[in-house]
């Protein structure tokens, strides 16, 4: 029976590898990835992570909640996904490291007062 247990927990791990490659084919003709990072079968819970040109994308915060909505309609097993593309500093980090964008007066100077931005040359 363990080699039954096995057989379904492989077909799981198939069946989230073939949802992303039939739903998203976006993500490799664009030049990124999608890579299962963990599935949980007890709670059922998946961990996706984007790499390649997702991490940066401004279109896979889409992409991502696209994948966790249609995820668990179409794969009964599954309860909860959780995707990230490394940028977001979320579990999943995929070496895409970079900074979040500011912008001027969001921040504030060591001084104290609201960053304006840079400077015009003029």
């Amino acid at each position: 029976m363990s080699t039954e247990t096995q057989n379904d927990g492989d077909d799981l791990e198939d069946r989230v590898a073939n949802f992303l490659r039939r739903n998203f084919p976006q993500i490799q003709m664009h030049g990124g990835s999608a890579a299962i990072q963990d599935i949980d079968r007890e709670s059922g819970e998946v961990s996706i992570a984007l790499g390649g040109a997702c991490s940066g994308c401004g279109i896979s915060p889409m992409t991502i909640q696209a994948i966790k909505s249609r995820m668990v309609k179409e794969i009964p097993e599954i309860e909860k996904v959780n995707a990230s593309t490394g940028m977001d500093g979320g579990e999943a980090d995929m070496g895409g490291g970079g900074m979040s964008p500011s912008f001027p007066g969001e921040t504030v100077d060591d001084d104290g007062e609201a960053d304006e931005g840079p400077e015009a040359p003029f």
